[in-house]
């Protein structure tokens, strides 16, 4: 069974029993309810004969007052409601009984009269006939100057009065059933509606492969199921990126390590036993496998750039990363050091990873300048925003390219060969980004270069920048 049928079954089985416990719920307060008006009926109606014992009405002048012309007077004035009937005994016999037709007659059934016969006060009991239970009462009477014994029974028909209270229970049945169909029909649609993103992530699922991970789910509302849905598509997005940075790292790998290969390859195999020739093939050979390290340690920098886990953020004093940096980055070249300024504040960030990031922006500045120009570092706060930049004199960056250095293997056109892998500034800028940050470019040719990194004064920007 689909997961909308096993909801809406439960739902149903929940409201079942429900509307099943009201049913038998209010048949029982009913019936309860039913024994008290019955039982209120023969009381009450002990009383108005007793009333009329003593009442004028009893006695007829001039005629003979017996027992039985006492009871059959009764009889003819009090008129039994619809699930009730009177009888009179008069010296352990059945005499008169009510005008109205009974439900059954229990006036002949000697075995119940003779036991009612004798009762010496009123007496009160239930009695099973043949349209069910019955309760009944019984007020002994006896007249002056005649020697017999009589009583009057009152007889309340309790299942055959009840029979209300089934048709009672039989619609509130009908419009449960039909309740319960209403609410089948609304809970199959709405489970639909609302399970509608699950079965989308299932068919995603179904079509993802390694060639198309574009597929995303419409999510509507603000629901756990809704949230569910986004949950899937920032899974979604996360494998996305992830396989791309795969078919990326293959591809950079198989393109900038194809040469390098090709030629220690060449050299090895043109390599002769003179010493001399062996010892430049050796250093050539040796120098182009530290390139290949080079680019292979770039590239998996860059391949961790997308994973949760590429930074260890902790609390950094921008202060002193500013000025630990700038003093390992002081021997690194003969040029004019100058520190612009320091930001006393204090930051959620990974160090080293800052700290790789700036050293990277030195080397480029290194590279681009001569030792009779300066490279200076520094940083601020404000708005919110903490910055830490590196910035030269050198030639600067042609507008040209001012785009294109930061992408993968890419190089300005003023670059020359030994200037890298072209893997330095995409590095730079994959950790700002995983900072929740950016890296801003502000140069003039022939007048210098400002790299500056922006990081928002956040403790959550670095868990937030991994996608």
């Amino acid at each position: 069974m689909s997961a909308r049928a096993r909801i809406l079954g439960w739902v149903l089985l929940v409201v079942l029993l429900a509307l099943a416990g009201a049913l038998v719920a209010t048949h029982a307060v009913l019936r309860g309810q039913l024994d008290h008006r019955l039982d209120g009926e023969i009381f009450h109606e002990t009383g108005k004969f007793r009333a009329y014992l003593t009442s004028a009405d009893a006695m007829t002048p001039g005629a003979p007052n017996t027992v039985d012309t006492l009871l059959a007077r009764y009889l003819e004035r009090n008129l039994p409601e619809k699930y009730e009937t009177f009888f009179s005994i008069v010296d352990g016999a059945a005499a008169k009984r009510s005008a109205a037709d009974a439900p059954a007659r229990l006036d002949g059934d000697r075995a119940l009269v003779a036991e009612l016969a004798k009762a010496t006060v009123p007496a009160y009991g239930t009695v099973e006939t043949a349209v069910g239970s019955a309760r009944y009462g019984v007020v002994p009477v006896t007249v002056q100057g005649d020697p017999r014994r009589g009583a009057l029974v009152i007889v309340e028909f309790v299942d055959h009065a009840a029979g209300e209270i089934d048709d009672v229970i039989r619609v509130m049945a009908a419009m449960s059933a039909a309740a319960l169909l209403v609410a089948g029909l609304v809970g199959w649609l709405a489970a639909g509606r609302i399970l509608a993103p699950v079965r989308e992530m299932r068919l995603a699922a179904e079509q993802i492969s390694e060639s198309d991970l574009t597929r995303r789910i419409d999510v509507r509302g603000s629901d756990d199921v809704a949230a569910l849905g986004r949950t899937f598509n920032t899974m979604l997005d996360r494998l996305e990126r992830a396989f791309a940075d795969q078919r990326e790292f293959i591809d950079d790998a198989g393109h900038e390590l194809r040469t390098p290969i090709t030629i220690v390859r060449g050299h090895l195999e043109l390599m002769g036993d003179d010493p001399a020739d062996r010892r430049a093939t050796t250093a050539l050979v040796l120098d182009e496998l530290g390139r290949m390290q080079r680019i292979v340690d770039d590239l998996l920098v860059l391949a961790k750039s997308g994973r949760p886990d590429f930074l260890v953020p902790e609390r950094v004093d921008l202060a002193d990363l500013t000025v630990e940096t700038f003093t390992k980055a002081r021997p690194l070249a003969d040029r004019q050091w100058r520190l612009d300024g320091v930001a006393e504040v204090v930051v959620r960030a990974d160090g080293q990873r800052l700290a790789q990031a700036l050293l990277q922006l030195v080397s480029n500045a290194v590279r681009h300048t001569r030792p009779d120009q300066e490279i200076a570092l520094g940083s601020s706060a404000a708005g919110g925003t903490a910055r830490i930049w590196v910035r030269d004199t050198g030639e600067g960056v042609p507008p040209d390219s001012r785009a294109r250095i930061f992408e993968r293997f890419k190089r300005g056109s003023n670059a020359r060969d030994e200037d890298g892998s072209g893997l330095g500034l995409p590095i730079v800028v994959a950790i700002a980004e995983a900072h929740g940050g950016q890296v801003v470019l502000d140069s003039t040719p022939g007048d210098g270069a400002l790299f500056t990194i922006e990081l928002p004064i956040s403790e959550r920007a670095p868990q937030e920048a991994p996608r």
